[in-house]
């Protein structure tokens, strides 16, 4: 594995990890270390440093998974207002051009009924709402939100 992957790696098991710690594990100067780090930054590798927050601990114990079919003359509307909720952690217009997918974190199943009825029912463009509820979380992206 190379040097960048290594620091890439460290980062995302703790992005708090001084360039120091950084650099003792993988055999290298403190100082090497930083100027790859913001090499990386300025090439675009690393978008942002961030916090993986736990949603549970904020009362948001509902995570659900919808797949929202469209009007294509409607999706780019629907997923910049979609995109704007609190609610909506993550979406996605998928490659048939008429399907968003969206990630929800919410408080409970009410707030979902809330949001569904005030942003997605009855709306014009949205055709159909598939709705999944999360059962247990087996494996979740590390170095980016969970959010």
């Amino acid at each position: 594995m190379n040097t960048d992957n290594h620091i890439i790696n460290a980062l995302i098991k703790n992005g708090r990890a001084s360039y120091a710690d950084i650099a003792r594990e993988i055999g290298v100067s403190r100082a090497y270390v930083r100027q790859r780090v913001q090499k990386l930054v300025d090439e675009g590798m690393i978008e942002q440093f961030t916090a993986v927050i736990n949603p549970n601990k904020l009362g948001k114990s509902l995570s659900a998974f919808l797949d929202v079919k469209v009007s294509p003359q409607g999706i780019e509307e629907i997923a910049n207002e979609l995109a704007n909720c609190p609610e909506v952690v993550s979406l996605y217009i998928m490659s048939d051009m008429k399907s968003l997918h969206i990630h929800t974190l919410t408080n409970d199943i009410d707030a979902l009924d809330k949001f569904s009825q005030e942003h997605l029912f009855s709306r014009e463009h949205i055709i159909d709402v598939d709705c999944k509820t999360l059962l247990k979380r087996v494996k979740n992206r590390r170095g980016g939100p969970r959010l």
